[in-house]
């Protein structure tokens, strides 16, 4: 069963990572997808190829998500050449880990743009699309570290405790509308940018967690299929973890 079959979705921050894999799982379930990158690059490309071998559309639109005119630009595009936007993923988001002692305000103001600002930017150019049509998914990528807090990360943490208010918020604002807003709460997922730590960092965070793994790509897609489709018409301003019981 296709749960997406003839949805229109745009997952920012989709050549990479968490990002891919959702874009990914949305077009074996029949949506098709429009994504953003800073860059056309070929990651880019060759997901546009990937999405397209499940018979739907893939684009990708090189586009600043820290820049609300690129957004706007951007959202216009995508509903235009695609007929509609029925599904927003708000996953764009980087990293400057820091303690505060040694951050700067570039480290922090590059990370509240880009992670936090970003979902302001997309949400208020996607929501006419949804408003009009009376229908719409807005699923924003926080982080456990946004409930709890993480030494050395008060201004990626910052960004994401940001997204969970502004997630509730929104769900407040829209649902008359039948616009659901719900955040996903990743843990310890796999990925390329948490590669880059040291190995023993990452054992010590696998250690912590009750399933004695860190999780994948796809298990955060998942979670996010559900929340795109039909299956969770009755879920909004949810925050929902995906982190094997770290944060129990």
């Amino acid at each position: 069963m296709k749960m997406l079959e003839g949805k229109n979705a745009l997952v920012t921050g989709g050549s990479r990572g968490i990002g891919r894999e959702i874009a990914l799982v949305f077009a074996r379930h029949g949506a098709n997808v429009a994504f953003t990158d800073l860059v056309y690059d070929d990651n880019a490309g060759s997901l546009e190829s990937e999405i397209s071998e499940f018979g739907v559309k893939g684009k990708c639109y090189a586009s600043n998500a820290a820049i609300f005119r690129e957004t706007e630009e951007t959202t216009d595009a995508v509903a235009k050449e695609f007929g509609g936007i029925d599904i927003l993923v708000n996953n764009a988001g980087i990293t400057k880990d820091t303690l505060l002692m040694r951050m700067t305000e570039e480290q922090w103001d590059a990370v509240i743009n880009v992670n936090l600002k970003s979902v302001f930017n997309f949400t208020k150019s996607v929501q006419k699309y949804m408003l009009k049509q009376r229908s719409g998914s807005i699923i924003n990528m926080s982080s456990v570290v946004g409930v709890s807090g993480n030494a050395g990360q008060s201004n990626y943490s910052a960004s994401k405790a940001g997204i969970i208010g502004f997630t509730k918020s929104i769900a407040k604002e829209l649902g008359s509308r039948n616009v659901r807003c719900n955040a996903i709460a990743p843990g310890f997922i796999i990925t390329e940018m948490t590669g880059k730590l040291p190995e023993e960092v990452r054992n010590a965070w696998v250690q912590g967690i009750p399933l004695k793994r860190g999780g994948t790509p796809e298990d955060v897609a998942n979670l996010t299929l559900f929340l795109a489709s039909d299956l969770s018409s009755y879920i909004s301003g949810q925050v929902i973890s995906v982190c094997g019981g770290m944060q129990t």
